[in-house]
């Protein structure tokens, strides 16, 4: 008997149910891009759950688990981003050069939330490993992510080493250190979750490792950010989730269904009286 509940439209599926369960279900070597935002082990709560392991080693371990579940689904052309806590980030760095070609270690650089620690340097960042598969043959679409060069487009300098001087370019493929806002209250993406993704940050993941059609898979979906991201840009999708209330936002986000058990799906209630509040896919345009 089947752990988990599977939900599907023109593309677009949701797996209810705990990833490791979901994952050996899928076919091999079948996903062209895997996007992954575990739990972190910092004791954040998620409705019934609380990412808290006994230990870094359990935790460790744990991932282990399913990183090495994600690289079996993962098609010989495919790559895989994932994303864990400072903290935690080295072990899996570790784990996975030796089972993938990482060719970028990303930061994902953000604002403060306002109090930061006295004691010692706060926090303003979180690591995102770029893997493939095979490094002499994997999708980077560099044109579809250009950002603007600002040597090129505001100083206007000359590059003089070229047999025929001219401006710099004005546009570049984005660095390894990528500033977007996280989300806030009010956003207009904003969903009821203590750590959503913004939209811009998945697409340019999207935009730049996968091609129409294919298939993006996030093992932990949470509020379903990445495939609703999938959805827009026309890739395939299939987000895992554990806790029903998350599912029922990936429901109504990827136009699944709009009704749950005889619930209407409704986003959340925003202040709208606050103006000049701007999305992070209009804000996070600025590549540091």
């Amino acid at each position: 008997m089947n752990s988990y509940k599977r939900y599907s439209k023109e593309g677009r599926t949701i797996f209810h149910g705990d990833a490791l369960d979901v994952l050996p279900m899928l076919p091999d070597e079948s996903v062209d891009l895997i996007f992954v935002d575990p739990p972190y082990n910092i004791g954040k709560k998620f409705i019934n759950f609380i990412d808290k392991w006994p230990s870094e080693n359990a935790y460790v371990e744990w991932c282990k688990k399913w990183l090495d579940i994600c690289i079996q689904k993962l098609s010989p052309t495919g790559t895989m981003y994932v994303m864990a806590s400072t903290q935690s980030m080295p072990h899996l760095d570790l784990y996975l050069r030796d089972r993938l070609t990482i060719l970028s270690r990303i930061v994902w650089h953000y604002d403060s939330s306002g109090v930061q620690a006295k004691k010692r340097f706060g926090s303003l960042y979180e690591p995102i490993l770029h893997c493939v598969k095979n490094p002499n043959a994997y999708t980077f679409n560099a044109e579809s992510i250009m950002v603007e060069a600002k040597t090129g487009s505001q100083r206007k300098l000359i590059d003089y080493r070229k047999k025929k001087p001219a401006v710099y370019n004005s546009k570049k493929v984005p660095g390894n250190v990528w500033y977007f806002p996280r989300v806030r209250y009010r956003m207009p993406e904003y969903e009821e979750h203590p750590s959503q993704k913004p939209e811009a940050l998945l697409e340019r993941i999207i935009l730049a490792s996968s091609n129409q059609g294919e298939l993006v898979l996030d093992p932990f979906a949470g509020t379903f950010t990445t495939c609703a991201v999938a959805k827009k840009l026309g890739r395939r999708c299939i987000g895992i989730e554990a806790e029903e209330e998350y599912v029922k936002i990936g429901l109504r986000r990827l136009e699944i269904a709009s009704v749950y058990h005889g619930e209407k799906l409704l986003p959340p209630k925003k202040n709208t009286k606050r103006k000049n509040v701007r999305s992070p896919m209009m804000q996070g345009r600025l590549d540091l």
